[in-house]
């Protein structure tokens, strides 16, 4: 169990390489899964801490929605994936790793990324470490930041 919102502190560390923070909208912010289900697996989740999706402001509902569109251009340009899983999981019994603090996921898929490793060596494997995925990423991010200021 955590004692503190791994988001909450994210946000508030100023050195977003090393929250592994992509971008900062005005109402939530997109960050790499630390334990990631498959390369490039992204995060984006509101500024203010807040559990309830369905009670969640507007303007921070539309812009989650708006960076879920640009999260799925960016890594389909970068990583070519097949598909992409995206979701919430709302309340400790759904799976949230953090209920108090709702974060959509967005995961890009390939055929053949689920195999044995996890099962059977209790080891999951990926292609590059979160470093690489943010130096990868972060590019593409800071154009979107360029084009929001224009």
């Amino acid at each position: 169990k955590q004692k503190k919102c791994i988001f909450c502190q994210a946000r508030k560390n100023k050195n977003d390489e090393e929250a592994l923070i992509l971008y900062r909208g005005q109402h939530n912010f997109v960050i790499i899964n630390r334990f990631p289900y498959t390369t490039g697996h992204l995060m984006i989740a509101p500024h203010r801490h807040l559990a309830d999706f369905a009670r969640a402001p507007r303007e921070v509902v539309q812009e989650s929605t708006e960076l879920i569109q640009l999260v799925l251009r960016i890594l389909k340009k970068c990583y070519q994936p097949y598909g992409f899983n995206i979701g919430m999981n709302l309340g400790q019994p759904a799976g949230a790793g953090v209920a108090g603090h709702f974060h959509i996921h967005v995961v890009p898929r390939w055929p053949g990324d689920s195999n044995f490793m996890p099962i059977i060596g209790e080891t999951r494997v990926f292609c590059e470490d979160l470093k690489t995925t943010y130096l990868r990423l972060r590019p593409y991010f800071a154009r979107e930041e360029k084009r929001q200021e224009k």
